[in-house]
């Protein structure tokens, strides 16, 4: 994989990232910050194992998840179990893998894929 291949992982992956931040009225200055910050960190983590690329996704949104819960709380909340009341954060699974969703481990059920998740939210 080149230079412009893994480069285009990295955007790709802070673009659906974003775009799920949107979704859920989070996407402040602050927030965006931190999709930047883990996209930083995760390049070096895709120049050493470029097989990896297709995961970066799933890894981008569980740090920028992780660092939301440290400055904000937890994000995103479930669709599934808000509705009775029950709030807690979706998951990113596969945790490593290609096609990540977000889930709901309580219902075990896929919500949507990352970077859809607009959809689960309507």
């Amino acid at each position: 994989m080149d230079r412009m291949e893994l480069e285009q992982a990295l955007h790709t992956a802070r673009a659906l990232i974003l775009a799920d931040l949107v979704a859920g009225d989070v996407a402040e200055a602050d927030v965006v910050s931190l999709v930047e910050d883990a996209v930083a960190q995760r390049r070096w983590w895709v120049e050493q194992w470029p097989e990896g690329a297709g995961f970066v996704a799933g890894l981008i949104a569980q740090d920028v998840q992780d660092a939301l819960l440290e400055r904000h709380g937890r994000w995103p909340l479930c669709p599934v179990c808000s509705q009775d009341g029950d709030l807690h954060a979706l998951e990113v699974e596969p945790e490593l893998g290609p096609d990540p969703h977000w889930a709901c481990t309580k219902q075990t059920v896929l919500v949507a894929p990352v970077g859809s998740l607009s959809d689960a939210l309507r």
